[in-house]
C-alpha cells in the first residue's frame, strides 16, 4: 500500500529564489496536542527570504530545509488529547518549524485559532507574521491618543498593518513611502510623506509640533533619522536593524514578541470587522514559489504575496 504524501517547499543550499523547489514528502502525522492542517493559503515573508539567502541566522539551517510561518486551512487529522479542534474545522495559525509552505503541516493547537468566516483564504493565510509583527512594533512605540508617529516602508506588508493599527489606537500617522502609495495611505487615514532626499524637512513640515515616536520597517538609515529628529530613543522601534538599535538604545521587537494565539485572535477580529485591511498584492500556486519570492524581493509590493498550495 502506498503511503500518503504531501508537497512542501524545500531548499538545499543558501541562495536566491532559484534554489527553491517543491518536493514530495511524507504526510505529516500529528503528535499528541497537534493537528494536521491542509493548507489553503500561506504568505511569503521577507524574513523567509533572509533565512534562505543566508543573511539572517547563517549556519542555523539544516538542509534540506523547509520554509514558511503563516498558514490558514482545514484540519485534516487530530492527535491524541486534542479537544479544541476537529477534522473539518477552518483555522488560522503559525509554524515555528519553517514548514507552512506546503500542502499539509502539523501544528500544535496552541498555535491555532478558529478562522473567522468573513476572511478569505489569502487574507487568513497572511495574518500571522504581519499582524503579530505590527502588534509588537506598535506596542513597543507605545502610541498615545493624538500623538504623531512616523512609519518607514508604510505601505509594505507589515507597514500597511502598522499604519492601520496606529489609527485604531488613535494616533496620527506620517507614512513614509513612494509617491505611488500616497493615495492608499491617505485613504487609510495616514499623511503620506515621500521618501528620499529632504525627508527630514518634509517630516518636520508635516508635524510642526514634533513627532512622538518612530517605527522603522526598512533599514538603519531611518533609525539614524529618528535620532536626528530628536525622538526619544525609547520611542524608536525597528523590526530590522537590530544591531544599530542596540547601539542607539532603541527598541527592536518583532513577531516573536507577540506570537500568541491571543494576539492573533485580536488581530483577526480587527480584520474580520473591517477595522484593518490586509491588501493582497498577488497569489501564486505552490509550484511558482520562486516567482513569488522574486516579486517579494523587489521590495516594492503593497500588501501580501500569498502561496495557494
Amino acid at each position: 500500500m502506498t503511503e500518503p504524501t504531501a508537497r512542501a517547499v524545500r531548499f538545499d543550499r543558501y541562495g536566491g529564489p532559484e534554489v527553491l523547489y517543491v518536493a514530495e514528502v511524507p504526510m505529516p502525522v500529528p503528535a499528541a496536542g497537534e493537528v494536521v492542517v491542509e493548507v489553503r493559503a500561506t504568505a511569503a515573508n521577507p524574513g523567509e527570504a533572509s533565512i534562505r539567502s543566508g543573511t539572517f541566522m547563517p549556519g542555523s539551517t539544516e538542509f534540506p530545509s523547509g520554509e514558511g510561518s503563516d498558514l490558514a486551512g482545514v484540519v485534516s487529522a487530530v492527535g491524541e488529547g486534542v479537544r479544541e479542534f476537529a477534522v473539518g474545522d477552518e483555522v488560522i495559525g503559525f509554524s515555528f518549524q519553517r514548514s507552512s509552505h506546503a500542502t499539509h503541516v502539523a501544528v500544535p493547537t496552541g498555535q491555532l485559532i478558529p478562522k473567522p468566516p468573513q476572511l478569505s483564504w489569502p487574507v487568513a493565510g497572511s495574518l500571522y507574521v504581519v499582524c503579530c509583527t505590527a502588534y509588537s512594533a506598535v506596542r513597543a512605540a507605545n502610541p498615545r491618543q493624538g500623538e504623531t508617529v512616523a512609519v518607514s516602508a508604510a505601505a509594505g506588508g507589515v507597514g500597511s498593518v502598522v499604519v492601520q493599527l496606529l489609527r485604531v489606537r488613535g494616533a496620527r500617522v506620517l507614512g513614509i513611502a513612494s509617491p505611488a502609495n500616497a493615495d492608499w495611505l491617505t485613504a487609510h487615514g495616514a499623511t503620506p510623506v515621500p521618501y528620499g532626499e529632504g525627508l527630514a524637512d518634509r517630516l518636520t513640515a508635516a508635524a510642526p509640533d514634533g513627532i512622538n515616536a518612530f517605527i522603522d520597517l526598512f533599514g538603519p538609515e531611518y533609525l539614524e533619522l529618528a535620532v536626528d529628529l530628536g525622538i526619544p530613543r525609547d520611542r524608536i522601534e525597528t523590526i530590522i536593524s537590530f544591531e544599530l538599535a542596540e547601539k542607539l538604545g532603541a527598541k527592536h521587537e518583532g513577531s516573536v514578541d507577540a506570537s500568541t494565539k491571543e494576539v492573533l485572535a485580536e488581530m483577526a477580529d480587527l480584520v474580520a470587522s473591517g477595522s484593518i485591511e490586509i491588501p493582497i498584492a498577488a497569489t501564486y500556486p505552490l509550484d511558482q514559489v520562486a516567482d513569488a519570492f522574486r516579486q517579494l524581493e523587489q521590495r516594492h509590493t503593497r500588501g501580501k504575496i500569498v502561496l495557494i498550495p
